[in-house]
């Protein structure tokens, strides 16, 4: 049996405030508001101190159970880490513990002098802004025996005027992938430069395609996961793309235009 804390705290919706519009030109506040849901869970049986545990610090959204599920099963599915296509991820909080104990009991046979497994699972507001909600997904997994832990990093965007998840290909004017990728390119060159690195660096790691976005109020971020563009000792490199570089490329609606 999991033992298991759990609890769920209500957090305000953030409100916009400024000069009052004229009554005919009011619109109605789309902001979504989130829920704090925190989960704990501890290997079962385990009487030491060095037990593996899962922790869970997401959120859920009161006024759409879609939403919710799709949080949910956005961050299970980070959480699975780098696993081989067609995986599928667990249906639950509940389930993904059960599954990450049952490694974690077969870890410690085999390596039982090492530190215990953990999983934590985070979902945070990143900005709220133009009635766009950025979240934020981030999962840490380390499994006992591993020289060290699996970061990961995906961004949820909510456009607030459609109740819906929307993408690259959303944000996005038709046809303008290759100039967005230019601008990426750019962002990228200079990303290496700031970090004091060379050609000789982007040779042995090359740009590759993401559409792991955050349209910000001044820039769009782009973040790419450990070992994608660079070595695990660097982090998760954030590329830059100023909203003036993405005039005509991207839709005006999600420059705050």
């Amino acid at each position: 049996m999991l033992r298991l804390a759990s609890g769920i705290c209500a957090v305000t919706a953030l409100v916009l405030s400024g000069c009052q519009a004229p009554a005919d030109e009011q619109v109605e506040s789309r902001s979504l508001a989130t829920l704090a849901l925190e989960k704990h869970y501890v290997e079962p049986g385990c009487q030491t101190e060095n037990c593996s545990e899962v922790k869970v610090a997401a959120l859920t959204f009161p006024q759409s159970p879609e939403l919710s599920e799709q949080l949910q099963t956005r961050l299970l599915k980070l959480a699975m880490g780098i696993t081989e296509e067609g995986t599928l991820p667990a249906e639950n909080w509940d389930g993904y513990a059960q599954n990450f104990f049952e490694l974690a009991q077969e870890d410690k046979h085999l390596l039982p002098n090492f530190m215990a497994s953990e999983a934590v699972l985070e979902a945070k507001v990143n900005a709220q802004h133009n009635d766009l909600l950025v979240i934020e997904l981030n999962s840490y997994v380390y499994h006992a025996g591993q020289a060290h832990g699996l970061p990961m990093t995906e961004f949820m965007v909510i456009d607030e005027k459609l109740q819906r998840v929307v993408d690259a290909n959303d944000m996005l004017l038709e046809g303008q992938q290759a100039a967005f990728q230019t601008v990426l390119n750019q962002a990228h060159r200079r990303w290496v430069a700031e970090m004091g690195h060379d050609d000789q660096f982007i040779s042995n790691w090359p740009l590759s395609e993401s559409r792991n976005i955050a349209p910000l109020e001044t820039a769009w971020e782009v973040k790419y996961n450990v070992y994608e563009i660079a070595p695990y000792a660097v982090g998760q490199p954030t590329l830059k793309l100023p909203v003036d570089e993405l005039e005509g490329i991207a839709k005006p609606r999600y420059l705050g235009r």
